[in-house]
């Protein structure tokens, strides 16, 4: 970081201000003119709020030369990071597929649908126990009886789980899943984020319907500052003014984040267009993008689904997709190879 100030270090406010900044254990380099300083911040300037420092009244500009991330930076972690649920890696090669319903339902749909995408090849299973309506009226999931059903179904299919949670509150819910995942409404929920920093499990941090990628990787932050490196960050797409589909999927967020970040990146293309017949064409963006993984919702009758059934792929759909994942991967493989090569 670089502050420029009014003045020389002879004067008082400057002083202070240097004072406070060594006071966060910043070491502070001095480069005097005739009227300013220039002073280069050597350290950890995460903890420094640019707003707090434009407070000084001899702070004439402030300007950051380093993003404000530091644990989920590529800068300071080269290798990818790959995250393990439930036996299941993720990340650093390892692509996976999550899939499930949208919302659970009962204990019947909820295996039914578990044994169908295992056999198609997906190794996670999704499902909401806690679902974050716009209306009230809508239906709001079956919560801890949700979670119970889900959890069966995995164990039944040796499927690691992954589910939504609304509130630090339900975390004692949590004890058996083996994903946590954030939803794009509470990818700024700050208190949330630190609570799951401090447990070890999986985190899988959904993009918000209005943010950048910085503030993606600034919440992932949280997390890791916090003590949990096991971060999944998932693109769902984000509010523009097209209407055509539910949202608009950022298939450069992809590689955008891949250079910034080690963590592992997921696309989610069911919530992205809200459209089944979307799903297909996107999710193959998002392999040949190079994600990490991909989160499909899949039901067993999406005509009768209570939540989101208009993005859902029936069993066969999802079967049929994943055979087109799987030959979309090969090729993306053997041309990454073929590029070593050269």
């Amino acid at each position: 970081m670089v502050i420029v100030v009014k003045g020389t270090r002879k004067n008082p406010q400057v002083q202070e201000l240097i004072d406070w900044i060594e006071q966060r254990n910043i070491s502070v380099q001095a480069t005097e003119g005739t009227q300013k300083t220039i002073l280069g911040l050597v350290g950890d300037t995460s903890v420094l709020d640019i707003d707090t420092v434009k407070t000084f009244p001899v702070v004439e500009d402030v300007k950051r030369i380093q993003e404000p991330y530091k644990r989920a930076n590529r800068k300071f972690h080269r290798e990818d990071t790959v995250v393990e649920a439930g036996g299941v890696r993720l990340g650093g090669g390892n692509f996976q597929v999550i899939a499930g319903p949208c919302s659970v339902e009962s204990e019947e749909q909820m295996c039914g649908i578990a044994r169908e995408v295992q056999a198609a090849g997906a190794r996670l299973l999704r499902g909401g126990a806690f679902k974050p309506r716009t209306s009230p009226y809508a239906f709001q999931g079956l919560k801890a009886e949700g979670i119970e059903y889900l959890t069966e179904a995995g164990q039944m299919c040796k499927m690691p789980i992954v589910t939504e949670i609304m509130s630090a509150s339900d975390l004692e819910l949590f004890h058996d899943v083996d994903i946590i995942q954030v939803g794009a409404r509470n990818m700024q929920n700050f208190a949330l984020l630190r609570e799951l920093g401090k447990q070890s499990k999986p985190v899988l941090l959904k993009r918000g319907l209005a943010n950048s990628l910085e503030e993606l990787l600034m919440s992932a932050e949280y997390i890791m500052a916090g003590g949990n490196p096991n971060v999944i960050l998932c693109e769902r797409g984000i509010r523009t003014f097209e209407t055509s589909t539910r949202n608009t999927l950022d298939i450069s967020a992809v590689p955008v984040l891949k250079k910034l970040t080690h963590l592992p990146v997921v696309v989610d293309p069911s919530h992205a267009s809200g459209h089944s017949a979307l799903v297909e064409p996107l999710a193959l963006a998002a392999v040949a993008a190079g994600a990490d993984g991909l989160m499909i919702e899949v039901h067993n009758q999406p005509q009768k689904a209570l939540c989101d059934g208009a993005q859902s792929l029936d069993c066969g759909q999802f079967a049929a997709l994943m055979k087109k994942i799987t030959a979309l991967r090969a090729l993306v493989t053997s041309f990454g190879a073929e590029e070593e090569r050269v």
